[in-house]
């Protein structure tokens, strides 16, 4: 049986996994896999440059950063899978998790899943990914490529408006393209961003294509209205989506409480669960901040809240 079994990888399932290892818990971690949306090292991998995680003077790519992540804890003593949970059973200690024919028990369980970003689903966004196409404004919004250029913002609700916001600090222009004649954010939101001079909101329009080559990656993005079926392209270098993060909860629907968006619900000031034992850390919880260093600040918090728990499991048998 596991002393604590860690489900995911990146900055917070790495961060739990330093943190248990050093404290001599000797934690199982399953890192996802690549054919599924909880990616092994999490959504850093998929991001070229990080600019923005403290240690880094000179930037790193993300898949750098979580290889380094991944070595620290492993000096340690963590030990890695690759697997993607069927199914967990967490009615009764030990707690039990299955992948395919495999089943894991264990004391505790830290679950470190992540969110994946939601895009439209356009070819051409995945072609472009990480050479001008993002889905987090304040992760790379101050890259050189956006600066003092025209960026484009996807979506009509208060995250779209919030990242459009942030962008007028880089940009020269920010265009949000809105299927609708109204935003769907809330007043005060909507109000600030239809009141700045560097926002431009094209109504009625869905993103028809994104356009650019391999070499310079994005150079403009073809819109059309849904009133009148024309087409146009926007010169821009960027292009944000901002229509949502779908936490990685599917396997605990029932079993962990979750909002109405999926994230996890954790204790005030803590990151334990409804059930006792079972903490979590990082995106999955987390529908405010997404950052890679509050990721990792809210591991090493599910990793003192485990250690503390099962010494006082201990203490009481």
């Amino acid at each position: 049986m596991e002393n604590v079994i860690i489900i995911g990888s990146g900055p917070a399932g790495y961060t739990a996994a330093l943190y248990t290892a050093r404290s001599n818990l000797k934690p199982l971690l399953l890192e996802g896999e690549p054919s599924q949306d909880i990616l092994p090292g999490g959504q850093l991998m998929t991001t070229t440059e990080v600019e923005n995680y403290p240690g880094y003077a000179d930037g790193v790519t993300g898949p750098q950063m979580m290889e380094e992540f991944k070595q620290q804890c492993g000096r340690f003593g963590t030990r890695f899978l690759y697997n993607t949970l069927d199914r967990v059973d967490f009615s009764g200690r030990p707690f039990k998790l299955y992948a395919r024919d495999e089943k894991w028990e264990a004391k505790s369980v830290i679950v470190a899943t992540g969110a994946t970003a939601q895009y439209l689903g356009i070819e051409s966004e995945q072609r472009f990914m990480n050479m001008g196409v993002s889905a987090c404004a304040t992760c790379d919004g101050a890259l050189p490529r956006f600066r003092d250029k025209p960026l484009i913002v996807v979506g009509g609700g208060d995250t779209a408006m919030e990242e459009a916001l942030f962008l007028t600090n880089y940009a020269s222009t920010v265009h949000i393209i809105h299927r609708r004649d109204q935003l769907r954010a809330s007043k005060i939101m909507a109000g600030r961003a239809l009141a700045h001079e560097k926002i431009v909101v094209e109504w009625d329009s869905v993103v028809d294509e994104v356009l650019g080559d391999e070499k310079g990656g994005v150079s403009a993005v073809r819109i059309k209205n849904v009133k009148t079926e024309e087409t146009r392209e926007i010169p821009c270098t960027g292009y944000f989506s901002a229509i949502g993060h779908k936490p990685n909860t599917d396997v605990f629907q029932g079993i962990l409480d979750m909002a109405k968006t999926g994230y996890l619900i954790t204790k005030p000031d803590s990151t334990y669960t409804n059930i006792e034992g079972v903490f979590a850390a990082g995106d999955v919880q987390d529908s405010v901040y997404r950052q890679a260093v509050t990721a990792a600040g809210s591991g090493c918090m599910a990793a003192i809240d485990c250690q503390r728990w099962l010494e006082a499991q201990e203490a009481a048998h």
